[in-house]
């Protein structure tokens, strides 16, 4: 049994890239048992496969019969499954929900994909970057020359992984109060096109102008931007709220009136220009003696390599390392039940005799689908 809310989830997952990995390392890290279902054959795994860590692998030849008839008696025991491969691809290989909600009618079955199961795009190929274009998200984040993907934290991660962690566990309480499972039809671009919700209020509510870099929190704002400091790095400030605002000016040492003009966008331009000269006075961590842990909404802009050792993170240890390798530990933190990393990243098939076996599967079984080469 794995450490954390989740521990006695059984949760099967079809090797995949990108947003699906994350998803399972985020069930597994809560401590639901993920068994991750990997090609035959597929290749070895390595410590550094962050978001592989924490579950086991079976490693089958989908291409055969028994192969396939086992993950459909492993749907039979567990609570959800999820895949991420394009639409139709699991009917094919004969592990569609139909055929699994018929093995279990309690099973919730999770698809993740870029486009969703229906639509015009649906089984055309993409990327997180385009799954966000299509939502109004991309043409909002960049320079004012060009839309800049935002890594692939918008689509894959918040619109893709997330939702299907959070699609997967909603479906799972419905099914153990009615009996009913279900299926979980995940886009990334429906995600994304939700964490705009408040973009889209922000546009009704006139709040909004088209163009980046030209509002509240775009990089538009003077007080909601990044600054160069003299030795090239960079801080981040976000003061938006007067009594934070005017702690900035006081940190700063600016008095010049043409800040009062907080809230006015003509002046915005002017004022990030006078900003940046005055924060480019000093180095880095000459700011952040002067404005750490205080209201003015500060922090500086750490690099991979110095976000470790930051000491809020030291201290919380947001960090941890696992098998030589620094990473982001387990999150949110659980008071009575914390999660845990469940354990490093599994080498293909490592698992294949201890996790069949835990999920029903007598030695007897074990050994005809290793004879047969399924396994």
């Amino acid at each position: 049994m794995g450490q954390g809310p989740l521990s006695g989830l059984k949760v099967l997952e079809f090797a995949g890239i990108g947003p699906g990995p994350f998803c399972g390392m985020l069930l597994s890290d809560l401590g639901a048992d993920v068994v991750r279902i990997d090609r035959k054959g597929s290749g070895r795994s390595s410590p550094a496969d962050v978001t592989a860590r924490g579950r086991r692998s079976v490693a089958l030849d989908l291409k055969q019969p028994a192969a396939v008839e086992t993950c459909l008696k492993m749907m039979e025991t567990a609570d959800a499954v999820f895949e991420g491969f394009r639409p139709g691809v699991m009917e094919r290989l004969g592990l569609g929900p139909d055929t699994a909600l018929a093995r279990n009618p309690r099973l919730v079955y999770g698809r993740m994909t870029g486009w969703g199961q229906t639509g015009p795009y649906a089984k055309a190929a993409g990327h997180d970057m385009n799954y966000i274009a299509i939502t109004g998200a991309l043409d909002a984040i960049g320079t004012e020359d060009k839309p800049i993907p935002p890594l692939n934290l918008v689509g894959d991660f918040g619109g893709g992984a997330l939702y299907l962690a959070f699609g997967l566990l909603a479906g799972v309480i419905h099914a153990r109060e009615t009996g009913q499972g279900q299926v979980i039809d995940c886009a990334m671009s429906d995600g994304a096109a939700s964490l705009m919700a408040m973009f889209y209020g922000f546009k009704a509510m006139g709040m909004w102008r088209e163009g980046r870099r030209s509002n509240l929190l775009d990089g538009g704002a003077h007080f909601y931007d990044t600054y160069r400091c003299a030795d090239g790095k960079w801080v981040s400030i976000g003061s938006i709220e007067p009594q934070f605002y005017l702690l900035l000016l006081e940190k700063t040492g600016i008095t010049d009136p043409h800040f009062q003009a907080q809230m006015s966008r003509e002046d915005w331009p002017a004022l990030r220009e006078k900003l940046a000269a005055v924060i480019a006075t000093r180095t880095r961590d000459e700011w952040c003696q002067i404005m750490d842990a205080t209201d003015v909404c500060f922090a500086p802009v750490l690099s991979m390599d110095e976000a470790p050792g930051h000491a809020h993170n030291k201290a919380r240890e947001t960090f941890v390392e696992v098998a030589g390798v620094i990473q982001p530990a387990p999150a949110p933190r659980f008071s009575a039940t914390p999660g845990v990393i469940q354990g490093p990243p599994p080498k293909i098939g490592a698992d294949n005799v201890s996790a069949l076996g835990d999920w029903g599967f007598d030695a007897a079984a074990i050994a005809a689908l290793e004879a047969s080469g399924a396994l």
